[in-house]
């Protein structure tokens, strides 16, 4: 870390403390660690943290948390559904889900590692949505009516972008994406 300190204070650029954190993956993730210090300034150890708008978390593997795209989801959907209700017809309303609240819902799931918990979640959440338009039914006649307004399964999404993604890393010649794809 001092190397990179001194690298970034040759160029004029220092490293903002404040924003910096340790986190630890692995089977000794609980397991206390030496402390880091970085230009005088100690730097904390963390259960999870923010790292380009996917917030990981410290456990035995490699693992993202959701919370936070389900909250934005919600935040989203009751914002814009509260305005236009009953007004706007349920082709509307789906396209709204399917091109603008989705996205956010799924965002950083291409490279993350989801685990079935983490898919019952994410597909509670679009199905939540659906109670919230059309009341109370059971989970196969959301599954019914997403599909007849052309939202994809959880799964499906799931599926759909990692499929490309690893097509891209493929195609735009990632040697470290295509070896680990191999």
């Amino acid at each position: 870390m001092d190397i990179c300190a001194s690298a970034l204070e040759f160029l004029d650029m220092a490293i903002n403390v404040k924003k910096l954190a340790c986190m630890r993956f692995g089977p000794r993730y609980r397991n206390m660690c030496c402390e880091v210090v970085v230009s005088g300034h100690p730097v904390s150890w963390v259960e999870s943290a923010r790292y380009l708008g996917v917030y990981l978390v410290s456990s035995t593997k490699f693992k993202c948390s959701f919370s936070n795209n389900k909250a934005v989801f919600y935040k989203a959907f009751n914002s814009i559904y509260g305005e236009i209700g009953r007004s706007a017809s349920e082709e509307v309303i789906f396209e709204l889900i399917r091109s603008k609240f989705l996205p956010v819902l799924m965002y950083g799931i291409d490279v993350c590692p989801t685990n079935s918990t983490d898919r019952q979640s994410l597909q509670f959440t679009v199905n939540r949505i659906n109670y919230k338009i059309f009341g109370a039914m059971t989970i196969d006649l959301y599954s019914e009516i997403s599909e007849y307004f052309g939202i994809p399964t959880v799964e499906q999404l799931i599926t759909n972008r990692h499929d490309r993604f690893l097509n891209r890393c493929w195609s735009q010649g990632n040697y470290v994406c295509q070896a680990l794809i191999m």
